[in-house]
C-alpha cells in the first residue's frame, strides 16, 4: 500500500504533524479548561442555596404596636424594615438607585462581564481580591445567602446565584426584593424603613434630592450617613443626581435645583420612647405566648389600648411633678462625673441622646465647660450655655454646683429651628413616680408610666412595685362597712384609743396628732382620720376588710394585722387604681387590658382580648362609697382638685416617714392612680404627703385627659328608708375629756 505522504514533501509532511499535534494540545487544552470549569462550577454550586425559596421569600419584618387611633406607639425588631411593593418605590427612587448602583440592570441577565473583568484586572494589578462591578442581583444574591467576605468563591457563588434569579424572577420582582432587603443605617433594611426613618414619610412621597441621598447609602451607610456626617452624605448625593444626569433621567434644570438644596432630614423619633413601659409589658407578654423569633421577626401587629395623647400627656405630668419635689427640697450636689471612668469629654455618649429633643422634656446633659455665670454643656447634637439665671433656684453659684465632665439633667424650654435651644438645670436625685390611667367602660389602660427614665432603670413602679398604700386603702374598709348595711351619717368617735393584738398592745395616731370627737363616717374618710377607720376596721373584722379588697382584684398578699386598715400593706400602682374604677362602675370590676388584637403578618386575627367582667360589690355600695370619695375631692385631703369644676373623686394616701405618696381618683369615665417615692423607700421628705406630692401630677393629668370632652355624672347613691335595718357602730359609753380633744 502507498504511504499517504509518498508524494509530498518531507517538509511539508513535518508541517502537517506540528500543526496535527497543536490542533490535539489545543483540543486537550480546551478539554481540560472546560472539565476543570465544570468541575469548578460543580464544587461552587454543590452547597448552593435553592432560589426556589425565594418565591415564597418574606424578609424579617418588624412588630408594630398601635394606640387605640392606629397611631404607631412602638414596634419590636431584629432588622427595621418595612416591607413595600415594587409601585411604592417611587420612579426618581428607582432611576437614582439604577444610575448609581447597576446602569444596564434592565439589559444584563444577572451579572456584568466586562464589568466583572475591568474590575478583576483592577483588582489583580492593585494585588487585591476580586470584588466590585455587582449587579443589583449580585448584590441581592449575596445579602440573601452568602456571607460579606471579599473572596474568589464567593463571588463565583454570587455569579451563579445571580443568574439563577434572572431566570426565575422579572425585574421589577428582584428590584423591589433588593430594595426590601439592603442594609441603609442607623437599623433601617430597606427604602420604605429608611425614608420613615430620615424624613419621616412614606418612599412615594420622596423628593428628588430625598430620593438620590437614599440610593447613595448603600455603598457604605455609615460612612455616607446624614446624621453622622452630613458633609460625605451631600456629596455622595449630587453624585448620584450627576449619574441621573448623565443617564437622561433627570433634565439639568432638576439636577441643579436639588443640588443646590441642603440636605433636611426629619429624623423619625423612636416609636418604643413614648410608651416604654408600656411597651416593655407588651413585649413581654407576646414573647410568652409567641416566642421571640416570632415577635421580633414575624411582623406582628399589635393593637394596644393606649391613647398617644393621654401617654405625651401622662409623661409631662410625672416629669413634672418629680422634678417640682426636687426643686422643693433644694440642690443636693450628686453628679456623676464621667473623667472619673476613662471616657473622654468628646467621645462621651447618653442613651438619652438616642432620639431627638422635644420642648418641655428632660434629658440628661454633659458639661463641657465652666466660667463665671455660666456653664456650657452638650447633649446629641446640640450646645447650649446656662446661665446663672437657669439654676436660680439652686440659690448656689453656677460655678459651686458644675464642673467639666458633670452629667446634669436638664428641662429643655425652647427649641428652634436652627439649631439653637433653652434649658433649665434640674435634679435627678433619684426620686422616682409613676401613674397608669384606665377607661372605666372598658378596663383599657389608656396610659402608662413607669418611672423617670426607662434609659436609666427598665423596672416599671406602676406593675412590679410592691409599696405602701397609706390611706389609699381606707376605701376598703369603709365599703366593707357601707355593704354591710352601714350610712355615711353613722357616726364613729375619733378620740384616743388602744387596741390590744394578741400579747402586744397598738396606740394609733391621726395625721395631725388632733381628735375630733363624734364625727360621720363621711367627715372621717374625707379628712382620712386614721383612729375612726381602725375602730370600723376593728368591729367588722380586719379579714373581712381583706376579703372586700380582693374582691376588687387586690391579689398582692394582705397579712391579717389591724395596721393594714390604714395601708401598711403593700400593692402595686396598677391593682390599687383598677380597684378603684369598681366605684364609679357600680361595683362591676373590669381586668385591666393592654391588648386588644393581634394579626399576624397577612393580617389573620391571632387573640381578640374583650374585657373580664365581675361582680365587686352592689350598685348601692359602689354610689355611696362614690358619694363619699367625691366628698374627700370637695372638702377633704385632696381638696385642692375643687378648682378643676368636675364631676372627681378619690382619695390620698401618704405612710410613716413620707416614704410614699400616692392619689388615686377618678371621673365618670376615667380612673387613674400617681405615685411618688423612693426606689429605696426612704422619706420624701416632711409634708411630703399623697395631697402635696402626688395631688398635682393626677390634676395635671386629668386635666388633660377630660378637657372638651362631656365630663359625664356620678349616678346618685341610693336614699335609704328609714326603716331600713343598718350596721350598728359601736363606740365607748362616754366621751374622751375636753382635753384629750384637740
Amino acid at each position: 500500500m502507498r504511504s499517504l505522504y509518498q508524494d509530498v514533501p518531507p517538509a511539508e509532511v513535518a508541517g502537517h504533524k506540528l500543526v496535527g499535534r497543536v490542533l490535539l494540545g489545543f483540543l486537550l487544552l480546551v478539554a481540560a479548561l472546560v472539565g476543570a470549569t465544570a468541575g469548578l462550577l460543580l464544587v461552587y454550586s454543590t452547597d448552593l442555596p435553592q432560589v426556589d425559596e425565594l418565591e415564597h421569600y418574606r424578609p424579617s419584618s418588624i412588630t408594630e404596636l398601635y394606640d387605640h387611633q392606629g397611631r404607631v406607639i412602638g414596634s419590636f425588631a431584629l432588622q427595621r424594615r418595612v416591607v413595600a411593593s415594587y409601585d411604592d418605590y417611587p420612579q426618581f427612587l428607582r432611576d437614582a438607585l439604577i444610575s448609581t448602583e447597576d446602569k444596564d440592570f434592565f439589559l444584563h441577565s444577572g451579572i456584568n462581564v466586562w464589568r466583572i473583568i475591568g474590575a478583576a484586572y483592577r483588582d489583580i494589578e492593585s494585588g487585591g481580591k476580586v470584588q466590585g462591578a455587582s449587579t443589583l442581583t449580585m448584590q441581592l444574591a449575596r445579602n440573601l445567602f452568602l456571607s460579606p467576605d471579599r473572596s474568589f468563591h464567593r463571588k463565583i457563588q454570587e455569579v451563579l446565584l445571580a443568574i439563577q434569579i434572572e431566570r426565575r424572577f422579572t425585574k421589577p420582582q428582584i428590584f423591589t426584593l433588593y430594595a426590601n432587603q439592603i442594609f441603609l443605617g442607623h437599623g433601617a433594611y430597606g427604602f420604605e424603613s429608611a425614608s420613615e426613618y430620615y424624613f419621616s414619610k412614606p418612599a412615594k412621597k420622596l423628593t428628588l434630592e430625598e430620593a438620590a441621598l437614599l440610593a447613595g447609602l448603600p455603598k457604605a451607610p455609615q460612612y455616607y450617613s446624614p446624621i453622622v456626617h452630613p458633609d460625605r452624605a451631600l456629596k455622595r448625593r449630587n453624585l448620584v443626581i450627576n449619574a441621573m444626569l448623565e443617564d437622561g433621567k433627570i433634565t439639568a434644570q432638576q439636577a441643579t435645583d436639588a443640588k443646590t438644596k441642603p440636605v433636611r432630614l426629619n429624623v423619625q423619633h423612636d416609636p418604643n420612647s413614648l410608651a416604654p413601659y408600656f411597651v416593655e409589658e407588651i413585649r413581654r407578654y407576646l414573647e410568652n405566648k409567641y416566642g421571640s423569633d416570632q415577635v421580633h421577626e414575624g411582623g406582628l401587629r399589635v393593637y394596644t389600648s393606649l391613647d398617644m395623647d393621654l401617654q405625651k400627656a401622662a409623661n409631662q405630668a410625672v416629669l413634672n411633678g418629680v422634678a417640682a419635689y426636687e426643686r422643693r427640697h433644694g440642690w443636693k450636689n450628686h453628679l456623676q462625673n464621667v473623667r472619673s471612668t476613662e471616657m473622654t469629654l468628646d467621645r462621651y455618649d447618653h442613651p438619652d441622646w438616642d432620639d431627638e429633643p422635644e420642648v418641655n422634656g428632660y434629658l440628661h446633659a454633659l458639661v463641657t465647660a465652666v466660667g463665671p455665670g455660666s456653664a456650657t454643656i452638650r447633649f446629641g447634637r446640640y450646645h447650649t450655655t446656662l446661665s446663672q439665671q437657669d439654676v436660680a433656684w439652686t440659690r448656689k453659684r453656677i460655678q459651686d454646683i458644675l464642673k467639666p465632665g458633670d452629667i446634669c439633667y436638664v428641662k429643655v424650654l425652647s427649641l428652634a429651628g436652627d439649631g439653637t435651644v433653652h434649658v433649665s438645670l434640674e435634679q435627678d436625685s433619684g426620686a422616682q413616680g409613676a401613674l397608669v390611667a384606665i377607661d372605666n367602660a372598658t378596663g383599657e389602660i389608656k396610659a402608662m408610666v413607669g418611672g423617670r427614665d426607662f434609659n436609666e432603670s427598665k423596672f416599671n413602679r406602676a406593675t412590679q412595685a410592691l409599696r405602701q398604700v397609706g390611706s389609699s386603702f381606707k376605701p376598703y374598709v369603709y365599703t366593707a362597712v357601707i355593704d354591710q348595711g352601714g350610712s355615711p351619717d353613722d357616726t364613729i368617735l375619733d378620740a384616743p384609743i388602744t387596741f390590744e393584738t394578741g400579747t402586744t398592745s397598738y396606740t394609733p395616731h391621726n395625721y395631725d396628732e388632733k381628735f375630733e370627737g363624734t364625727i360621720t363616717l363621711r367627715r372621717a374618710l374625707a379628712q382620712s382620720r386614721n383612729i375612726p377607720t381602725l375602730r370600723l376596721a376593728d368591729r367588722i373584722g380586719i379579714k373581712t376588710v381583706i376579703d372586700y379588697a380582693h374582691r376588687f382584684g387586690i391579689t398582692s398578699t394582705l397579712p391579717p394585722y389591724l395596721p393594714v386598715a390604714l395601708g401598711a400593706a403593700e400593692i402595686t400602682l396598677l391593682e390599687q387604681t383598677n380597684a378603684y374604677s369598681v366605684f364609679p362602675n357600680d361595683g362591676v370590676r373590669l381586668t385591666p387590658r393592654y391588648i386588644t388584637k393581634v394579626t399576624d403578618y397577612e393580617g389573620r386575627v391571632l387573640e381578640e382580648d374583650f374585657p373580664e367582667v365581675k361582680d365587686a360589690i352592689s350598685s348601692r355600695t359602689a354610689r355611696i362609697m362614690t358619694s363619699m370619695l367625691q366628698e374627700v375631692v370637695q372638702h377633704g385631703t385632696a381638696a385642692a382638685a375643687a378648682s378643676m369644676k368636675l364631676p372627681l373623686a378619690g382619695k390620698t394616701g401618704t405612710t410613716n416617714d413620707f416614704t410614699d405618696a400616692w392619689f388615686i381618683g377618678f371621673s365618670p369615665s376615667m380612673t387613674c392612680g400617681v405615685w411618688i417615692g423612693y426606689d429605696e423607700k426612704k422619706t420624701l421628705g416632711a409634708k411630703e404627703s399623697g395631697a402635696h406630692a402626688a395631688l398635682p401630677m393626677w390634676m395635671a393629668f386629668m386635666k388633660v385627659a377630660l378637657a372638651g370632652k362631656d365630663p359625664g355624672t356620678f349616678q346618685s347613691p341610693p336614699i335609704t328608708p328609714a326603716n331600713s335595718t343598718t350596721l350598728k357602730i359601736d363606740t365607748p359609753d362616754t366621751a374622751p375629756a375636753e382635753d384629750e380633744i384637740r
